[in-house]
């Protein structure tokens, strides 16, 4: 009889607080394993993942990728067209 362990699903938030302690340096990530029960290697992918991502903060000026960017624009436009809609109702009397 083989019993499965069940994957933990680890928030993002978890995520970056436990490489943000990596990245200090105050205890190894041997240490920083034990105390969260990650296997080391594990924190290591998300250091790795964490730093070749942070450049990216910094490439849009507003802080905004382009997604955010898109949504945005999209709501603007229904904004648009719900003022002409509302408008069009108004003229023709409905």
């Amino acid at each position: 009889l083989v019993v499965m362990k069940k994957r933990k699903i680890h928030t993002s938030g978890f995520k970056t607080k436990v490489v943000i302690e990596a990245i200090q340096e105050r205890e190894t990530i041997q240490e920083i394993g034990k105390k969260y029960d990650i296997h080391p290697n594990q924190i290591s992918t998300w250091k790795t993942r964490f730093l070749s991502g942070a450049s990216s903060i910094f490439e849009n000026g507003s802080g905004k990728d382009d997604t955010e960017k898109e949504r945005d624009e999209l709501f603007k436009k229904v904004g648009q067209l719900q003022m002409e809609v509302d408008f069009l109702k108004k003229v023709l009397g409905k």
